[in-house]
């Protein structure tokens, strides 16, 4: 499974995604439940840290975040 496909599992399916915006480094992932996004997944899948604030999962992935979320957004 590639890097896009985990990272879209540990943010609680592209069902529970509203919106992916890449940042520099990360990824501001809008969801409609927090509470699926499972930092295991996020950091077993080369997440280098997680922010959760309100429904806004920050994912820290470094210089790839651009190609990561174009990616994410195809499989949605």
């Amino acid at each position: 499974m590639e890097q896009a496909e985990q990272l879209l599992l540990g943010l609680g399916g592209s069902g529970n995604i509203c919106e992916i915006e890449p940042c520099t480094t990360c990824l501001r992932v809008a969801v409609k439940d927090p509470l699926k996004a499972d930092e295991e997944v996020l950091t077993a899948c080369g997440a280098f840290g997680i922010v959760k604030i309100g429904h806004t999962v920050q994912v820290v992935v470094g210089p790839v975040a651009e190609e990561l979320a174009a990616s994410m957004e195809k499989l949605r």
